[in-house]
Formats: structure tokens, C-alpha cells, sequence
């Protein structure tokens, strides 16, 4: 991870993960262009509509979160192979800025998805077919390996109303929320939109994250 004007860029490695592209204000131009809309009501929604939990949508034998994990945390080391993660350090956490010890079993980090999947439900993902939204479920752009404890008090905010405690992170962060509902073509609220729009204003050169992994899952997957 690098810092880029006073923000920390989102860096990973390969086509499954995010790339950053562009700069200028890319983010921040990003976030400007989104369709504004009020919130959709949550009825309907259950996380069994976006598929089952970490499918192995990129058919490389490994489910999601062991993948976000093996790219995201440091010193990793496996049980059975090179898939099942079982130990690994997150130097630093993203959200928190502390050092994390990833061992399995416990519940010390969390697979986040950036965009909270009831945040989507609630901006257009309601209304697509269920390979578009086990896609997004399972898209490296949309996942990152953080703090459990930290995670668990986001709940399914968007950016007006939750954002990372370690400041220093908050401009990635946003960039990625915002890369993610352009890929996706999900609306925002006006409220949401004015606050990635100050986030990002303290950042100009934020890039905008790219890549991951096709908007619609293969056909051999399915949700209810």
C-alpha cells in the first residue's frame, strides 16, 4: 500500500484484484457521474439472494475468501495445499491501522465487502438477476481482508454514514466504493454522494481502483 496525497492507495496484485487507474481526480470525477436516487426499501433482501457465501465464481479451486486473504495478508501459510489459508499477518489493518494475526478458526478478520451487499440490495441490486449479484458477492474489486472488530461496527453503511477510523485509509476506501458501484451501475443517495465528493476533495489525485472479475457469474451458480 502506498500513500498517494495524504490517502492510502488500494494496491493488490493480478487481474483479480484492484488496479488503479487513471489520477487527477479520477475518484472524485467518478463520484460526481453516479445516478443519484433515494434509498430502496430493504424488503426482499437475505445474503442467500447474492448466492452462496464465497463461491469460486473464478474457477481457480480456491473459494473467495481464501483468495482475498492469500492476497491480502503477509507470511501466509496453508493447510492442505495452497488454498486453505491458516495463518497470515495484515500489516497494517486498512480500517483500524493496527497489525492483525490472521489464524483460522478465530474471527479476527473479516472478509468486508466494500459496498455491504444490503447497501446494494437497497440501490438496484434488487432488481437484477442473480448472476450479476453473486458476481458482485465475489468480486475481488468489491473485497478486502480487515479487522474483525472494526468490520463488525460498519454494518451495511455507505460512506455517509460509516467510514474507516484510520483516516489516513478513508480516500482508498471511498475511491473503492465508488469504483465498485460504477462497475455495477448501482445508484448512491444524495447524502452519500456529497460525502465520497468531501472525502475525496481532501485527495485530488486519488486514483480510481480497476479489475476484478466479470459482472455476471458463471451460469453454474445460482441464487434464490
Amino acid at each position: 500500500m502506498l500513500a498517494v496525497a495524504g490517502c492510502t492507495e488500494l494496491q493488490t496484485d493480478g487481474s483479480s484484484g484492484a488496479e488503479g487507474t487513471g489520477g487527477g481526480g479520477a475518484a472524485l470525477a467518478a463520484a460526481e457521474s453516479l445516478t443519484v436516487k433515494g434509498r430502496a426499501p430493504k424488503t426482499g433482501y437475505a445474503r442467500d439472494r447474492f448466492g452462496s457465501a464465497w463461491a469460486d465464481t473464478d474457477s481457480n479451486s480456491c473459494n473467495t475468501r481464501d483468495d482475498i486473504l492469500k492476497r491480502d495478508l503477509k507470511d501466509v501459510k496453508f493447510t492442505d495445499g495452497d488454498c486453505k489459508v491458516s495463518y497470515g499477518l495484515l500489516e497494517p489493518d486498512p480500517y483500524s491501522g493496527k497489525d492483525i494475526t490472521y489464524r483460522r478458526g478465530r474471527s479476527q478478520v473479516d472478509i468486508d465487502h466494500v459496498v455491504a451487499l444490503s447497501d446494494a440490495w437497497q440501490k438496484g441490486a434488487k432488481y437484477w438477476d442473480a448472476g450479476k449479484r453473486i458476481a458482485l458477492a465475489n468480486d475481488p474489486l468489491n473485497l478486502i481482508a480487515v479487522d474483525a472488530s472494526t468490520n463488525r461496527g460498519k454494518g451495511d453503511g455507505d460512506t455517509a454514514t460509516w467510514l474507516p477510523p484510520n483516516k489516513s485509509y478513508r480516500c482508498a476506501y471511498v475511491a473503492a466504493q465508488v469504483a465498485v458501484k460504477q462497475k455495477y451501475e448501482l445508484w448512491v443517495t444524495a447524502s452519500e454522494q456529497a460525502a465520497m465528493k468531501k472525502v475525496l476533495a481532501a485527495c485530488p489525485d486519488q486514483k480510481l481502483p480497476s479489475g476484478g472479475n466479470p459482472t455476471k457469474a458463471p451460469e453454474r451458480f445460482h441464487a434464490r
